[in-house]
């Protein structure tokens, strides 16, 4: 009973947005919500800093940009919620995906000036294939933006998603007024620069109510009557069922800046988002009321404390209870391992724990075991699928700028590639080596921290390569071609043969003159 009842008590959900969106702010809200910080911007040692809790590498904090998933867990009415704040940067959208293969629901961010953003549209893509259930927080409302009718057709067009109001705005900008709550049927008055509190929400039971007109003011009593009747109309009861399917999202207005309409956002997140809900692996589907322990890795991150050269594991539970010093079977490595040190986080400060239950994200110390889509189990042999892997679109040979650290260099780049941002390719029987990725703003990551975290000072000389295709075939074949294509021919970090084409020419060209060799654009293709 004890299980199903901490199954039952948990939540676990990501914030996606766009860039600029306002999705980290949200976040320190909701934190402080649940109490878990006093102030926003602090961390647990009372020091306040400048950066966001959840912003925790330095490169973050000086950019202003989240480039890293930072996981929190505190409590609010209760409930445990685990909390995952993805980078909104579309050069870490990969990160993005993983996270969002750990979650069993999201808040989506949207800034009501810019409306949706191309980013915005990408990662709504990802929440589709998954049927994820979404909640859309429209922040910015004390900013002239986009009228509320029609950034609902908008959004409700672009994400091919049904969208249902459950607070509406009264006015914007500098004449945003608060909010009218259509589920409690109560109006929470906006006052700027100031928390809201329990004093600024007024019941108001019925809208004709004239102490309306009293805290609004005639013409905006009047506005708000006509929009309330016609959302009646159109929307009437929230469908929580179609929500959970993923088919109809909630819509909140609110300003994540000054702390207003979050809370009603929260309190309707923990009454109808959904506890932990089963997961597909390639044998059969897992779901979280099983006895025996499973749970999958989805992210790795290096020196989350500069101080002491740690690599992290996130997993995800998806059934049983993880313990402390029980032994468990990594099962692409088929070997025993048992953790004497679990964590549970709020963004850099960590607390060890002796168990944790289904939709827990824990971090697991690695000293190199792991790699991002792992799978823990008791003994059972299944991979959890779904997790998303990708073809690098930009090339970049690694120049050593300083031959004394080459061996700082070999385990920074080692260390940093596991984190999935990124691949690594050596050349084949040489050691050059040409780093793999999506978009430019991770080179200029990886870069700085190899700089500050292993002291490696590099340089990276860009190549003029189209795409990296893994390679598989009759071993005389590969050797053959492998000899022929020396120059493009590299090995990636697990030793698999990949072939860097110069163009699309070029590919269908090799591909037509060799049928024997199949050219992969995944390096998963071996599950």
């Amino acid at each position: 009973m004890k299980y199903q009842n901490e199954i039952n008590r948990r939540k676990t959900f990501a914030i996606i947005s766009h860039p600029d969106a306002g999705k980290t702010t949200l976040t320190e809200k909701l934190l402080l919500f649940g109490g878990a910080i006093q102030v926003a911007g602090a961390v647990k040692s009372n020091k306040i800093k400048k950066g966001a809790t959840s912003d925790f590498m330095e490169i973050e904090r000086q950019r202003g940009i989240s480039v890293a998933t930072s996981v929190m867990t505190f409590e609010y009415k209760d409930l445990l919620i685990n909390l995952l704040d993805t980078p909104g940067h579309k050069d870490f959208a990969e990160d993005t995906y993983r996270t969002l293969t750990a979650v069993d629901s999201v808040i989506l961010v949207i800034d009501s000036v810019n409306g949706v953003e191309e980013q915005t549209r990408r990662l709504m893509e990802v929440c589709r294939m998954r049927d994820t259930p979404v909640i859309v927080f429209v922040n910015k409302m004390d900013r002239d933006g986009k009228f509320p009718f029609d950034l609902i057709d908008e959004i409700e067009k672009e994400l091919n998603i049904s969208l249902h109001p459950l607070t509406w705005p009264i006015n914007m900008g500098r004449e945003f007024k608060g909010v009218y709550n259509l589920y409690e049927k109560s109006l929470n008055l906006f006052t700027p620069s100031q928390k809201a509190t329990d004093e600024n929400s007024v019941a108001i039971n019925d809208i004709n109510d004239a102490l309306l007109d009293q805290k609004v003011g005639a013409k905006d009593a009047a506005q708000l009557r006509e929009d309330v009747e016609l959302l009646d109309g159109v929307y009437g009861e929230l469908d929580s069922e179609a929500y959970m399917k993923g088919e109809v999202a909630p819509v909140f207005f609110g300003s994540a800046v000054n702390n207003f309409g979050i809370r009603e956002m929260l309190d309707t997140f923990v009454r109808i988002a959904p506890n932990p809900l089963c997961r597909a692996t390639d044998v059969r589907e897992v779901c979280p009321g099983e006895p025996k322990f499973s749970g999958f890795i989805f992210k790795i991150h290096a020196n989350l404390d500069p101080r002491h050269r740690d690599r992290i594991a996130f997993l995800r539970v998806c059934s049983g209870r993880l313990e402390r010093n029980k032994s468990y079977k990594h099962i692409r490595l088929d070997k025993d391992m048992k953790f004497s040190n679990p964590y549970t986080f709020l963004a850099r400060s960590k607390e060890v724990v002796d168990d944790a239950y289904p939709g827990d994200v824990v971090g697991l110390f690695d000293t190199g075991n792991f790699k991002i889509g792992d799978t823990l189990t008791e003994g059972e042999k299944m991979m959890f699928t779904g997790m998303p892997s990708f073809s690098p679109e930009l090339f970049r040979e690694v120049v050593n700028k300083d031959p004394m650290k080459t061996k700082q260099l070999e385990k920074g780049l080692r260390q940093l590639t596991d984190e999935g941002v990124a691949q690594l390719f050596t050349q084949h029987g040489g050691n050059r080596k040409i780093i793999g990725c999506v978009g430019d703003l991770q080179f200029e990551v990886i870069q700085y921290r190899l700089l500050q975290e292993y002291g490696a000072s590099v340089d990276f000389v860009p190549l003029s390569f189209y795409k990296a295709c893994w390679i598989t075939g009759e071993k005389k074949k590969i050797d053959e071609f492998t000899r022929f294509k020396q120059a493009n021919i590299m090995e990636d970090k697990d030793g698999n043969l990949v072939y860097l084409a110069q163009s699309e020419w070029f590919l269908n060209t090799e591909r037509q003159n060799n049928p024997d060799i199949e050219f992969h654009f995944t390096s998963d293709y071996k599950h």
